[in-house]
């Protein structure tokens, strides 16, 4: 059954364990040992004390030289800035690194997953949460949050400036035709959608406010989850087996590495909206993945002349935003810097915030940097088990990608179509179509930044171009 999350009355239990956990410091031993009851005490008076008790506190637990206790002093440096300096100190003494402000210490706890914290990190976490959105504890309330049956670590998963549905999804949203979309113009980038004829677009400039969309296209139900901040719009599909009805989602609040946490509405568990994977809640532990259908981003321009019978989104969402082209985000998507901390290895293969276009098959995965399409360009190459043709231009960040087997294509002088094996092959959204009707079905890949292509895997993947 869907639930429309109505506000509950858990504060209350924050609260009850605060005051069970909270007790009184007393006078603390002179020693640097400290009893459990202390270790939490002084853990919650670092996030929630004055200057003066946060210094006291982080004297005796520097004294203590535990690492157990940084999870809590990022915590309290991300919502204290008065008490930066004390927090800093902390933190330096016990590991030798200062950080200067929060995305700093959280990007030394994202390098060192071996260091495990105190047993009252999670308490605290949760009431800090209770007291931005009640609920947030939807989510990672009681068991929920337990590191066991987690599959990311609490104390990466920051919030992100919002309350649950703060970014409202867009649910079956009004589509209008294209001859009346007057509020577009060429250079407009749009996610573009083709199933079984159904075809639609959906502008940056909209989704960008709303970040997801609940749809059902060419009969298939659908949701785009769009990460604003990882650059990243991925279709999936949301009928899964063993439940009635499509799975819907919205936005959490929650960000995980600088990529957005969803959620759907029937079991309210944590998705990663990068892998298609739940992180937190009653499905943690099902072994679902989403299946990914592919979407173009293109200008709407490009979209349009390629489908002139396209739908589009109308600007009648239900919900007072500034839609205008390039409001949102601007400053964010113009700038070389994350909004949020997440790790990037080595950037002397790819900028944090260089466009890729990725791809995931058995037996690995490969990146392809946007600027190896500049111009237009035909890439025949090979990702896990799979050959491949890509077919892009950096100008309009489009890049389709098709199944292979051995055949070799090229660019064509032909609009729509690239010359392969006897003849001129025609680029449609679901195939590549071979001049006598034969068809190479397409690859769901997607556009992303490389943080975010590099933070999920690094492990395992590898990059066109940069390190063959």
């Amino acid at each position: 059954m869907q639930r429309n999350l109505p506000a509950p009355n858990i504060v209350i239990w924050a609260f009850a364990l605060f005051a069970v956990l909270a007790t009184p410091a007393g006078t603390a031993s002179a020693s640097a040992e400290l009893s459990p009851s202390e270790v939490i005490n002084h853990s919650w008076t670092l996030v929630f004390g004055s200057p003066a008790e946060t210094a006291a506190a982080a004297g005796r637990l520097a004294e203590r030289g535990q690492k157990d206790v940084l999870a809590t002093v990022t915590l309290a440096m991300r919502y204290s800035d008065s008490k930066d300096q004390e927090l800093g100190e902390l933190f330096r003494r016990i590991t030798g690194h200062k950080p200067d402000r929060w995305t700093d210490a959280q990007l030394w706890l994202e390098a060192h997953p071996e260091v495990k914290p105190h047993e009252s990190f999670r308490a605290i976490k949760l009431f800090m949460f209770a007291r931005i959105d009640p609920k947030f504890l939807y989510f990672l309330g009681g068991e929920r949050s337990n590191p066991e049956k987690m599959k990311i670590r609490l104390e990466e998963v920051s919030w992100g400036g919002v309350k649950v549905d703060g970014i409202p999804s867009l649910d079956n949203p009004t589509l209008i035709d294209a001859d009346k979309a007057d509020y577009l113009v060429a250079t407009d980038e749009v996610f573009g959608v083709a199933i079984n004829g159904d075809i639609r677009a959906y502008p940056l400039r909209i989704m960008g406010w709303h970040e997801m969309f609940n749809d059902v296209i060419g009969g298939v139900p659908l949701a785009l989850a769009y990460c604003t901040l990882c650059g990243s719009g991925i279709l999936y599909e949301t009928k899964l087996s063993g439940f009635d009805k499509p799975l819907v989602f919205g936005s959490s609040g929650f960000l995980y590495r600088s990529n957005k946490l969803m959620f759907d509405r029937h079991t309210l568990s944590l998705w990663n909206q990068f892998t298609g994977k739940p992180v937190a809640g009653p499905l943690v532990n099902s072994s679902i993945e989403l299946k990914t259908r592919p979407v173009t981003i293109t200008t709407w321009a490009e979209w349009l002349k390629k489908h002139p019978d396209t739908k589009v989104l109308s600007l009648d969402t239900g919900h007072f935003r500034d839609y205008a082209s390039g409001a949102v985000y601007n400053e964010y998507f113009a700038s070389p810097d994350l909004m949020f901390p997440a790790r990037v290895r080595d950037e002397k293969t790819a900028k944090r915030k260089d466009y890729v276009f990725g791809l995931r098959e058995a037996g690995g995965a490969r990146a392809w940097p946007l600027d190896a399409f500049k111009g237009g360009k035909v890439i025949n190459d090979a990702v896990g088990l799979k050959n491949v043709v890509l077919i892009g231009n950096a100008a309009t960040r489009t890049v389709r990608a098709y199944y292979r087997q051995s055949e070799e294509f090229q660019l064509s002088d032909k609009p729509g179509h690239i010359t392969g094996p006897g003849g001129d092959w025609r680029i449609d959204e679901g195939f590549l179509v071979s001049p006598t009707g034969a068809k190479l079905p397409r690859a769901p890949g997607g556009i992303s930044y490389w943080f975010a292509w590099e933070n999920y895997f690094a492990d395992r993947t590898t990059l066109y171009g940069r390190n063959e």
